[in-house]
Order: structure tokens, then sequence, then C-alpha cells
């Protein structure tokens, strides 16, 4: 039964695929150490390999560039692009090392910020080549947008990583940038996996999604209203949270300390009521058990009781050790900037569909291994089948 829902959804996959010629399948692998979501481009003349950091809130794709690339041209400040950009601050071509007769008077410099570390900083707004996976071939964009960032950024980075890949809504994040060059429609799909998952420009990759508008939030990320939380089907007491942020770049979901402290202590009791107990607490999580095979799910109630996001054991419990599992949800502080950030664990084998043009996210309300399926089986099947296309 398994393999026909997986074989099933496969075929409408492929369906979509086919019906849209140009979209583009970019490979995300889950590194076991930091936590973090990289993936891979062909940046510069000649082809650097380039490993960057997915980040869903991220308003751009900045890099440490290497020196070399033959076909690199720094943007001048005032130009559109720049504008795109959003970029106030400039260089002038007196304060560089070297002023080759090609170099803009004044460059175009953009603020970056790491998303692991918050440091900061000012690149270079360059134009370069680009290359990436194609549906059974490569694509390539002569001046794909990007900052050539100071090397001090990549602190935090998971080992070898050169930048960060930014999928946010900004006019030159990563998918904005596919949207002008192909004249793609203007949606993404994302599947986080804890080994191989994957992003699709250009189309979505389901038709058994459900919908749910995005909101504004503090960042170039994306926010849905979230009216309430159940665990086990019973309404935590809670005031409606609002903007809740999804993040690739946020391990675990994280609450602010208000908002946590009512959440645990409403799932421990959640938790007690099935003869599930406690135990001490392992870093970084505050609330564990002895571990057991089923525990209460969680429902994140969108903008009605009809659109539910169902969170299970398999995107919630932490297997710290052989006998202990730990609650994969964190206390944020006071300080943190939106009440909810849902993390990357929470995300992992949930189809999301951010479709730009409509302002809706359609999600796969349960995961994908309730029904034999994964982001990473999909992967696997859609790499092989699409050879053909």
């Amino acid at each position: 039964m398994a393999l026909l829902h997986l074989q099933l959804f496969l075929s409408l996959f492929l369906l979509t695929i086919k019906s849209f010629n140009g979209a583009l399948l970019l490979p995300i692998t889950k590194d076991p150490k930091t936590l973090q979501y990289t993936t891979q481009l062909l940046i510069g003349t000649p082809r650097f390999p380039t490993k960057l950091v997915v980040d869903l809130s991220g308003g751009s794709l900045w890099v440490n560039c290497p020196p070399s690339s033959s076909s690199r041209r720094l943007v001048a400040h005032g130009s559109l692009p720049c504008s795109m950009a959003k970029s106030d601050a400039r260089r002038t071509k007196g304060e560089f090392k070297m002023s080759p007769d090609s170099l803009p008077a004044s460059v175009c410099d953009t603020h970056q910020e790491n998303p692991i570390t918050g440091a900061a900083g000012f690149g270079d707004l360059a134009e370069d080549v680009v290359t990436f996976a194609g549906i059974g071939s490569a694509a390539t964009v002569d001046n794909f947008l990007f900052s050539c960032s100071p090397e001090y950024l990549l602190q935090g980075l998971v080992n070898g990583a050169k930048g960060v890949l930014g999928l946010g809504r900004s006019k030159i994040a990563f998918q904005s940038q596919l949207v002008n060059n192909f004249d793609f429609p203007r949606k993404f799909s994302v599947c986080l996996s804890s080994s191989d998952g994957f992003i699709i420009s250009g189309t979505g990759i389901s038709n058994s999604l459900s919908y749910t508008p995005l909101v504004g939030g503090s960042s170039d990320g994306y926010y849905v209203n979230v009216n309430s939380i159940k665990i086990s089907g019973r309404r935590v007491a809670l005031q409606p949270i609002g903007g809740v942020q999804l993040s690739s770049v946020v391990p675990y979901t994280t609450m602010k300390s208000t908002i946590y402290a009512v959440f645990t202590k409403a799932y421990v009791n959640a938790a007690a009521s099935m003869n599930i107990t406690t135990v001490s607490p392992v870093a970084p999580f505050g609330v564990c058990f002895r571990s057991e095979s089923a525990v209460p799910e969680i429902e994140l109630v969108l903008q009605s009781e009809l659109v539910k996001w169902r969170i299970q054991r398999s995107n919630l419990m932490v297997q710290v050790s052989d006998s202990v599992m730990c609650l994969g949800v964190l206390d944020g502080g006071l300080d943190l900037n939106d009440s909810v950030v849902v993390g990357g664990y929470q995300l992992e084998d949930h189809i999301l569909e951010f479709n730009l043009g409509t302002g809706m996210m359609g999600f796969s309300s349960s995961s994908l291994l309730m029904e034999g399926n994964s982001c990473s089986k999909i992967r696997a099947l859609v790499s092989r089948s699409t050879e053909s296309l």
C-alpha cells in the first residue's frame, strides 16, 4: 500500500513537471552535525563548486567570492540592480586595493547577515555566471546577482560552506531571479529531509495540499497565521499567536518564553494522560520523556478549524538515546523577534509550496512518512525518472 501511495504521488509529480518544461530541481542535503541544510551552485568562470546554506528567510544569495572569476562584474551604485537590492551603501573606486578600468566609479554595497550567528556586514553587489541543476539538464544564468561578502561572515556556517542561498521575498532572492530570467510562475516548493531534500522552482509538486495565506512578519521570510495550538485535540490556553515564521536555519521550533511555558505544561499533562514518564532534560531541550512509540500530536490551527497542520511523532520527538526522547521545541527567551519560529526539524518531510503570485502557501497537512513516502524517496525517484523527459 505504501509503495502504491508513492507511485501515485510520483505520477502526479511527473505530470506536473511535464506540463511545465522549465522547472528546476535543486538538491538539498542536511549536515548531521550543524543541522544546516545545504545545496551547491556552480559560480563564475571557471565554474567554482560553491556550497551554500539554504535560508528560507534570506533576502539574497551571498558568498565569499573566489578572486579569480573572469566573468564577475561589480554593480554600480544607483543602477537598477542596486535599486532592486534596496541599497543605499556604496564604495568608491579609490577604496579598492586594485581599481581596474572596468570597475564602476561607485560600487553598490548590500547589507548581509549570517543567519546562524547574527553577524552582519556589507558586501559588494556583483553579477556572474551561475549554473544549477535542471530537470534532466543544467541551467545557466549569465548575470545572476549576489553579494561578495567578507570572509568573517562564514563563521558558524557548516564546514565548506561559502555563503547563504536566500529564498525570502525580496527582489534579488534566489527564486525571484529565476522568475525574472526564465519567465517562471512565481512559485516554488521545498521538501526538507534529514538526508536528501530538494527545492523545485517554477511549479508545484502535488495536487493534494492544504492552503493558507502568507502574512507579513519581521523579516523577508514566510509567515502563516496561527489562531490556536491543539495537543491531542485539546486547545492550549493561549491567545491567538498570529504570524509564525517558517525557518530552515533554526533547527527546532522555538517559542517566546511566555508561550513555551504554557505549551510545555499542556504537553507534559497530555503525555502523563498517556502514561508517558518525564525524565531529566537533555540540553538543548527543556522537556524529555522515556521513549514511547505513541506520543501526543500537535495541530496548528490556521485560518479556521478546517485548516490544520499536524505535527506528529517523527517531527516532534528527538531521540537522544535508546531510552530517552525529547520534545523538539525550545525556549527562545523573552527577546525572540517572533512569538513562534517553526524550525527545520518540524518542516522535514512536509511539502511546502510558496506561491508568491497568489500570496498563499500550500502544505502537506501531515508528514509524508505517514503514507510511506519521504522527501528523500521522492527526490531519488524524480532524479531517475526525469532523465527521460
